[in-house]
């Protein structure tokens, strides 16, 4: 056995077994001997082995191709005889793990590649985002090469003209961009040379149309409520002058863009006049709780007074009954009976917040012959109100034409002011109560309506205004 070559042999020491021969000696490993007629399984073709080509030893190296060849050798023995020393079965298992270790090198393989592809797409839309914001960055450097910024519009915080706003500044950019905004000569020469006379025109429009943008945010920036004719005269004379200083070029503002300008300054207005109008209904109605709470505090204070007012007179009528004095006593129980319809009306209008006093007043002296105000008042003393009217605002105190309670004051008021909206002063703030119109027209109204009124003056006395009138002849 001394010179037979490796592999399973019939042990010497046990027929019925087969024992592995490493070339030099026999091995621990055995398996039972195959039987005499063994059933040979199918299995798939072995494909041809190919032989390995010769190995080319160089002239140079020729030790370290050795060495590596010895390497070669060496891990083909070690793993010969690693499978030889193993069972058909473990083979098996061998190659199902061997297997396995390729297929999740595979899968680990194709999940590296896809995070790759994934990394590879995300780097290629950041760079198409930073080459878009590289043309955003281009195009906002022209635009301020040419005094155009996106500076803050008084329109920006109003939810109602912020779309308005966003498109005409994108078609004012966008006008900028396509160079439609200002217009120049394409013929015009400079030192005889067309060139240069191009290039004369188009620095010259740049600057120009500069200066006109430039006035267009000012004017944006400094318009008030009311204001927009004056802004718009304002830019309009840019245009006019811009066109006359670059008449040698022949050049000229578009007047669609001077349009966009114009919108866009329209739309400043229009914001500036919201606000007005917000910041004056606020103040109306701060002034109408400060009413309210002046109502309240006096029916509260009226009601301190006829509850002293009350038990002082059933301490009187108790004292009364108690010396005899009946006659006297009916007569403080009859004062008293006036004193609880008082509280009883006074409880009233505190629960029913709707009643109160319709009045109608005018000022001839201040708003003229043709407006009155029409308002009403939960007040217990509804001149009170009247009087705070014709405070230090005006000159001259109000007249008062018709001062009536009602159980629904607020129903007759928001009668008369329906009858009379379109002859309202102020549109816009409509807690504003002045009409154009005249006393004798709303008792004519009230009348028609069913309102009883028990006084009514038609003809204002204006008794301080007629007195200046008559010292000034």
């Amino acid at each position: 056995m001394n010179a037979s070559a490796p592999g399973w042999y019939s042990d010497p020491t046990d027929t019925s077994r087969v024992r592995w021969w490493d070339g030099l000696q026999w091995t621990e490993h055995w398996q039972p001997a195959p039987a005499a007629n063994p059933v040979v399984l199918a299995s798939a073709p072995v494909p041809p082995v190919q032989e390995p080509e010769p190995v080319k030893v160089p002239l140079f190296g020729a030790r370290k191709l050795a060495r590596g060849l010895s390497e070669r050798v060496r891990d083909l023995e070690e793993t010969i005889a690693r499978l030889g020393a193993m069972s058909l079965l473990e083979i098996r298992d061998e190659v199902a793990r061997l297997q396995a270790v390729r297929d999740e090198l595979e899968s680990t393989n194709q999940r590296e590649v896809a995070r790759y592809e994934d990394e590879i797409r995300a780097t290629r839309d950041r760079l198409s985002e930073l080459q878009r914001q590289v043309l955003e960055v281009r195009h906002a450097v022209d635009l301020q090469d040419v005094a155009l910024y996106d500076f803050e519009h008084p329109a920006e915080s109003s939810a109602a003209l912020a779309n308005d706003l966003s498109a005409v500044r994108l078609a004012i950019k966008q006008s900028i961009k396509d160079g439609d905004a200002v217009s120049a000569s394409t013929t015009f020469t400079y030192n005889g040379s067309v060139a240069k006379g191009r290039t004369f025109a188009r620095n010259m429009a740049k600057t120009m149309l500069s200066a006109y943008n430039a006035e267009a945010e000012n004017a944006i920036k400094a318009v008030k409520a009311g204001g927009l004719d004056t802004a718009r005269a304002r830019l309009d004379r840019v245009v006019t002058r811009i066109e006359r200083n670059g008449e040698m070029v022949d050049l000229k503002i578009n007047p669609t863009y001077h349009r966009l300008r114009l919108r866009e300054l329209a739309l400043a207005e229009r914001h500036m006049r919201a606000l007005q109008a917000e910041r004056e209904a606020e103040r109306e109605r701060k002034a109408e709780l400060r009413e309210q709470q002046k109502a309240e505090a006096e029916l509260r204070r009226e009601r301190e007074r006829l509850d002293k007012e009350k038990a002082h007179y059933l301490n009187v009528i108790e004292a009364l009954r108690a010396r005899g004095d009946t006659a006297e006593a009916d007569k403080i129980a009859a004062q008293l009976a006036d004193v609880e319809r008082a509280i009883a009306d006074v409880d009233f209008r505190a629960a029913n917040i709707r009643a109160g006093y319709v009045y109608v007043i005018s000022n001839v002296g201040t708003m003229g012959e043709r407006m009155v105000k029409i308002g009403m008042t939960r007040r217990l003393e509804p001149m009170d109100r009247v009087r705070e009217l014709g405070d230090a605002s005006v000159p001259f105190p109000f007249d008062v034409h018709a001062l009536f309670f009602a159980d629904d004051a607020v129903t007759v008021e928001a009668m008369l002011h329906q009858h009379f909206a379109d002859r309202r002063v102020n549109r816009i703030n409509t807690r504003r109560e002045f009409f154009y119109c005249t006393p004798a027209e709303v008792l004519e109204t009230l009348t028609s309506y069913g309102v009883s009124v028990v006084e009514y003056t038609v003809e204002p006395a204006a008794e301080q205004f007629r007195l200046s009138q008559d010292a000034d002849a």
